[in-house]
């Protein structure tokens, strides 16, 4: 302990305050406990300030403008229809610091202490928060440990001015002539596809068989198709090799079918996966059970092997997903505070925002096969539904996976427009038990795009309306 250094004691004390953090500690809070809560950066972790909110600004913006350029099929024409990427920079960080602002104002309101600095833990009841200048000891009953992921760095890829990761691709000053994407997964094919928005030629190398590989290939094809006709190479199958940067651009080397490759770029976006920040922050010290990569193991109440510490988010198993964090976040304060409360990740949805959005909530028709589930799936075009063909997105598809025996409602994706927010009924579905019937029978405002899910319900009771059986 250095000198002046008096223990604070707290009751809950949480490691970190992004959607997992910060809701931890206001849920924390309105259960009783007195709660202190630590960042190093900034409120709202990497989802408010580099990640799901900045990338959604810049996708907004990349449709506004391929839009703009592209309704001569509804008979409207725009001449000269230029970007101001400045322009879309500061509004992109304005919301950003209006959704951190507005998480330190939550904080406060439910008088939450924020501390900033590193911690490290010095005990299973004690941590050191250290600055530049001061290190100070707080005493806890009990922690939750909420530090996020950090990007992947290849080590034939060191991140530079022209090798970039998902921070340093929303951050561009300009908008790219030609960028390289390793990595077809979310992140990739998203900012990426933003990019094509812009007008970008954008190549994309992924090692496996397709890109968005998480999901169905019915779903990621549709991607795929948007993607080729904005211009963009997909590459499967294929290995990154190397970068060789110069003053004003990048030469990018891969492996595809045994042969090596180069494609030239301005930038190269390196967008393969996240790696839990479990170092340097004296886990090992206290005894916390992890994997060899670093993800902490936790119990349904989010509990480690330490009684009194607990673990949520990209640190622990599943999908680094901010609204998993969050779900996480709720529960781990339940517990601390008594409640039966349990992780169940069944009605957890997964979404990407690209052209068309991709959604997914429950099991998909394969994985209930492989547990020996017997199901229906249930399928219903965007094109049969007027909103979409006002709208002019007809591209997609509702599809419901029930269970044959008594139409339970287990499983839904969803390709298309505004399927990120469709998503949340069919959640709302599988928590509440419902069956295709229950969907079938609620009645769904016309024309909207909800429609499809109901549709999508009479199709699994062999009733449609609106397409032939």
């Amino acid at each position: 302990m250095v000198v002046g250094d008096f223990p604070i004691d707290t009751d809950t004390i949480i490691v970190g305050a992004g959607p997992g953090g910060y809701v931890a500690a206001i849920r924390a809070a309105q259960l009783g406990q007195k709660v202190t809560i630590i960042e190093k950066e900034n409120l709202g972790g990497v989802c408010l300030n580099v990640g799901c909110i900045p990338s959604k600004a810049l996708i907004a913006a990349g449709h506004r403008y391929e839009t703009a350029k592209h309704s001569d099929d509804i008979g409207i024409t725009a001449e000269n229809v230029t970007v101001d990427f400045s322009k879309v920079q500061k509004w992109k960080e304005s919301i950003t610091k209006k959704l951190t602002g507005g998480v330190e104002g939550l904080l406060k309101g439910n008088k939450v202490t924020i501390v900033r600095g590193e911690a490290y833990f010095v005990d299973t009841n004690s941590l050191r928060v250290m600055t530049e200048t001061s290190a100070q000891t707080y005493n806890f009953k009990n922690a939750i440990i909420a530090t996020g992921s950090r990007p992947i760095e290849l080590p034939a890829f060191k991140y530079t001015k022209r090798v970039l990761d998902s921070t340093g691709a929303l951050a561009l000053k300009e908008i790219p002539k030609k960028i390289v994407v390793i990595g077809g997964g979310y992140v990739g094919t998203e900012l990426g596809g933003a990019y094509a928005n812009f007008g970008t030629q954008v190549t994309i190398l992924e090692g496996t068989d397709e890109i968005l590989n998480g999901f169905e290939k019915q779903m990621s094809a549709l991607v795929k198709r948007n993607l080729k006709k904005k211009g963009t190479e997909i590459i499967t199958k294929a290995f990154a090799k190397g970068v060789v940067e110069t003053d004003d651009g990048v030469t990018v080397s891969y492996e595809v079918k045994g042969e090596v490759k180069t494609v030239d770029a301005d930038y190269v976006f390196v967008m393969v996966g996240r790696l839990p920040n479990t170092v340097e922050i004296g886990l090992e010290e206290i005894g916390i059970q992890m994997t060899d990569r670093g993800v902490i193991n936790i119990d349904k109440q989010c509990r480690t092997n330490v009684s009194n510490i607990y673990a949520i988010g990209d640190i622990v198993a599943g999908p680094p997903l901010a609204h998993k964090a969050s779900y996480e976040g709720k529960i781990a304060a339940e517990a601390i505070a008594g409640h039966a409360s349990e992780i169940d990740y069944l009605g957890i949805p997964a979404v990407v925002f690209s052209d068309p959005e991709l959604a997914t909530v429950g099991y998909t028709e394969t994985q209930a096969k492989e547990e020996g589930i017997d199901v229906l799936a249930s399928k219903f075009p965007f094109a049969a539904n007027g909103r979409a063909l006002a709208l002019n997105q007809t591209d997609g598809f509702v599809k419901l996976i029930t269970r044959k025996e008594d139409g339970l409602i287990i499983g839904a994706q969803i390709a298309g427009s505004n399927a990120s927010d469709m998503i949340a009924e069919l959640g709302l579905a599988i928590e509440a038990g419902m069956t295709a019937e229950d969907l079938a029978m609620t009645i769904h405002a016309h024309p909207t795009l909800g429609e499809i899910t109901m549709e999508a319900a009479e199709v699994a009771l062999g009733t449609p309306i609106h397409i032939i059986k």
